[in-house]
């Protein structure tokens, strides 16, 4: 699976537009790690929750 984002960049959850915006940390064996405004650091497995890069 091919990523449109890397770390650094910001995203959002589209499914949960309540945390926030977020800034990929990290990204492991398709596991993304995202620091969201609202929530704080999650860890999202991404082949199963699609997150979308915001271009500024």
């Amino acid at each position: 699976m091919i990523l449109d984002y890397e770390p650094g960049d910001k995203v959002t959850n589209k499914k949960n537009k309540d945390w926030g915006i977020g800034q990929v940390q990290s990204i492991i064996n398709g596991k993304v790690t995202v620091n969201f405004e609202n929530v704080g650091k999650k860890v999202i497995n991404s082949q199963i929750i699609r997150l979308e890069k915001i271009y500024k």
